[in-house]
């Protein structure tokens, strides 16, 4: 699937406070913790515990969160399909979608039951 600029800006739009949970309720229901899913945002955003729950409290939109973010380097090494979209394929217009994919794959994973150390990837 191709992504448009329709597509991004809905995404940049919206408020990470109200899919916080939903991310959450899921990692739950497959028995991960929030110290699991906290890590795995930190290792994504640079955005420690209280940072996101200062975010979560001003009810930033997906682009100011992402605009605040420090993305880990290893980012571009996140790849396969997520929602239809193979997030290497994104091009680089699309950066904030790009980053949104990237983070939900890293939730997906988790969820899944992958192994930490898989899922924070390390350059050999």
């Amino acid at each position: 699937m191709k992504v448009t600029a329709k597509k991004e800006e809905q995404v940049a739009n919206m408020i990470f406070a109200d899919i916080y949970p939903l991310y959450w309720n899921r990692l739950e229901k497959n028995g991960r913790t929030k110290e699991e899913f906290h890590q795995v945002l930190e290792w994504f955003t640079g955005f420690d515990e209280n940072k996101l729950q200062s975010l979560i409290e001003e009810r930033v939109t997906f682009k100011t969160f992402f605009q605040s973010a420090n993305i880990h380097s290893n980012a571009d090494m996140i790849k396969g399909v997520v929602c239809g979209y193979r997030i290497e394929e994104i091009e680089d217009e699309f950066e904030l979608y790009k980053q949104c994919r990237q983070m939900e794959k890293l939730i997906d994973e988790l969820a899944k039951g992958r192994k930490m150390e898989k899922i924070l990837r390390e350059r050999n």
